[in-house]
């Protein structure tokens, strides 16, 4: 007699089944492309209780079942000072889908909601400095955070429009302050709009920003308040209407830059002009 699933079973098989081409062969692609994960990788996967982050856990957890590289996985939540609705959320969520959490708490929001002076990057700075020195603790050497293709896209155009410079996302990348340390970045080629996808196809809840100048806004899907993340967002929207390629074209740029046609260019640190080398590269073309 076949026996019926439990709702994380269920949950997975939607994940294998369904949304096998949307979620997870982008998935495995990332990994395997940017060759995310090494055999005895030790990954701390930080979830903070958004969709995100949550699928990745999931897809993390499933990976480690039936991948033939041997690692391990913590499944890491910072508790950076939730109100109660949050963090039963997050723990009920955390259940619901069979991750077994390690919770630790820090007093990030405290300190960066009374900062006068740009909290939300405070926050920010603040809780990946407690995420990598946990996952250091714990005898992680890697942490892995929910960044989709989306955001790549998103951080891209903003640093264009905003930071005057040309940069990406990168799909991993050492850390600065923590010896041995490794972000990786598993959703990095999975979309957003698949993500709700899998969301809403489960009748799954998820909190969106638990910070303190938004946290009424704990069940939300499309991002909130007037950032410039959310303009770029808009834009993309109305760009993609005349081409729908428009996120795909980004995204393939950052991943083949000509350097011979750019005027100006940083690596190290160090700013470089395209004059550098300019009478030499004329003379080889001569």
């Amino acid at each position: 007699m076949k026996r019926d699933l439990q709702p994380h079973e269920l949950i997975e098989r939607s994940i294998i089944k369904k949304f096998r081409k949307t979620i997870w062969n982008p998935f495995t692609l990332a990994v395997r492309q940017y060759q995310l994960i090494q055999p005895g990788d030790r990954i701390a996967v930080c979830i903070s209780g958004g969709k995100d982050s949550m699928l990745m856990a999931k897809l993390m957890q499933m990976l480690q079942r039936y991948s033939e590289v041997p690692f391990e996985v913590v499944f890491l939540v910072m508790d950076p000072g939730y109100n109660e609705i949050n963090r039963n959320k997050i723990e009920s969520n955390a259940a619901l889908l069979h991750i077994p959490i390690t919770v630790f708490e820090t007093d990030v929001f405290a300190v960066a909601n009374n900062s006068e002076k740009n909290p939300c990057y405070l926050c920010a700075r603040m809780r990946r400095g407690y995420l990598y020195s946990k996952a250091q603790e714990l005898g992680c050497n890697k942490i892995a955070l929910g960044h989709h293709f989306n955001d790549v896209i998103e951080t891209t155009v903003m640093s264009m429009f905003y930071g005057s410079q040309m940069q990406a996302m990168l799909p991993k990348l050492h850390s600065t302050n923590f010896a041995g340390m490794e972000l990786i970045r598993p959703l990095y080629c999975i979309h957003e709009e698949d993500i709700l996808a899998w969301k809403q196809y489960n009748d799954l809840e998820f909190i969106q920003c638990a910070c303190r100048f938004t946290e009424n806004c704990t069940m939300c899907d499309n991002g909130g308040g007037g950032s410039k993340r959310q303009e770029v967002k808009i834009l993309l929207r109305r760009l993609r209407r005349d081409n729908p390629n428009i996120e795909r074209s980004i995204f393939n740029s950052i991943h083949s830059v000509n350097l011979d046609m750019m005027p100006g260019y940083k690596t190290g640190g160090v700013l470089h002009s395209f004059l550098d080398d300019y009478d030499e590269r004329g003379k080889k073309s001569e």
